[in-house]
């Protein structure tokens, strides 16, 4: 009997369809409306997104965006595109690979359907945040899970929930890295994550592993789904590979939205002791993105540059994502070939 190709499914979070405001308006209301994005009760929650969040914050986010589009659109789009491409050419015809995104377009359903369509004999499903956090990875493939749960039939499916570990990760990032560091001396290097609030990691904790602090030194069993400890190992393992000492770098958190605490230490707040130090030269990395988008080009390469020249420093430059690096292809091959 001939058998039927393995699907591939490559996920990020999504981008609007436009940067004008309705757009941007409709993917807020989306991606806010994810009760694992905002855990609160739908009540609440419907109220602050619809509101408040999505009424006053579109139209500022829309112009953040304007700065980000490309004349090929989003870059988190495109490069994904690009990739998926790429990848289908490494892996050959015994694949099929597809490219979704968790809000907005592609749709997850609509991809699916067209794996669905091509009888996959297994589908391997990647979402594309390289450490797991319930927000991102559990919503895929909560959101994966509904879909395929209509189905009368349905093929084996796997979840890869994290890559933070993988080398071909790792060292794409340092090949990224050392473009810049070959070239230039810095003061200091940041590694700025998204943050989560600080209850997300509390709510994932086996037993009373996460305390939000010094837990987060090691990466082991217990606290392999730890965001904030994956974060940590990832700069480790960064610092590692671009030859770093311990007091040359730093893991911060950016993109804290609302009230309630976020995990610590926050970018924003950090960037801004570093020149008084005499840390005058600092290099970014975003290692929680894989593609360029508003949180690495526009928050970190454009409004922390500028919070850090007005409190006195000198030099900051971004290194960029992913994008469409060959190592990072290399990666996403051999996570498919290996499950």
């Amino acid at each position: 009997m001939q058998q039927g190709k393995t699907g591939v499914l490559i996920v990020n979070q999504g981008t609007p369809d436009s940067p004008n405001t309705p757009d941007v308006r409709k993917y807020l209301r989306e991606f806010l409306m994810d009760e694992r994005v905002i855990d609160i009760p739908y009540i609440g929650r419907w109220l602050l997104v619809n509101g408040i969040i999505a009424t006053f914050r579109a139209p500022k986010s829309a112009k953040e965006y304007k700065k980000l589009w490309e004349d090929r659109g989003s870059p988190l789009k495109f490069h994904l595109s690009d990739v998926s491409d790429m990848l289908q050419e490494a892996l050959g015809d015994e694949y099929l690979v597809k490219f979704g995104m968790r809000y907005q377009s592609p749709d997850l359903e609509s991809v699916l359907n067209e794996l669905k369509a091509a009888n996959v004999k297994r589908i391997i499903v990647i979402p594309l945040f390289p450490q797991y956090a319930s927000a991102t990875t559990g919503s895929v493939n909560k959101k994966v899970g509904e879909i395929v749960s209509k189905w009368w039939i349905t093929p084996s499916i796997t979840y890869i929930n994290q890559f933070v570990d993988h080398p071909k990760f790792i060292q794409a990032f340092a090949e990224n890295g050392k473009a810049f560091l070959d070239k230039k001396e810095y003061d200091h290097i940041v590694f700025s994550y998204h943050g989560i609030p600080e209850r997300h990691i509390t709510k994932g904790s086996v037993g009373d592993q996460c305390k939000l602090g010094t837990c987060c030194s090691s990466f082991h069993e217990r606290n392999r789904y730890c965001y904030r400890a994956q974060c940590f190992y990832l700069s480790r393992q960064l610092a590692k590979a671009l030859d770093l000492k311990e007091d040359q770098y730093t893991t911060t958190f950016q993109s804290r939205l609302g009230r309630d605490p976020w995990i610590k230490p926050y970018t924003d707040i950090e960037l801004k002791k570093w020149p008084a130090e005499g840390k005058k030269k600092v290099l970014a990395f975003s290692p929680a993105f894989i593609a360029d988008c508003l949180e690495t080009t526009v928050e970190v390469g454009e409004e922390f540059k500028e919070e850090f020249e007005e409190a006195g420093g000198e030099v900051w430059d971004l290194v960029p994502s992913l994008n469409t690096s060959e190592t990072w292809v290399e990666c996403l091959k051999d996570l498919v070939e290996t499950v």
